[in-house]
């Protein structure tokens, strides 16, 4: 099985840092998951970035729907492949 990236789109990096922080809490995530900031096409303002919070799973244990409904306990959602 090749490793699984899941990508959770945040509003802003607060909320990114919240979600990032609660992952090894909620899902026993162990590697620290990955901050990206994400410009919207065609924007530059950087009020109009979202934030990405980039979790590796190696192992491919992390439920996708649960993720999902994660990030949206925080307006967020996770990203489809």
């Amino acid at each position: 099985m090749s490793d699984v990236r899941h990508v959770l789109v945040l509003a802003d990096r607060d909320t990114a840092e919240e979600v990032a922080g609660e992952l090894s809490d909620r899902f026993g995530v162990t590697e620290e998951p990955q901050l990206v900031r994400d410009a919207l096409a065609g924007e530059d303002d950087a009020e109009d970035a979202q934030w990405l919070v980039v979790v590796e799973d190696p192992a491919g244990r992390l439920d996708s729907a649960a993720l999902d409904a994660f990030a949206a306990e925080f307006d967020g959602w996770l990203e489809q492949p």
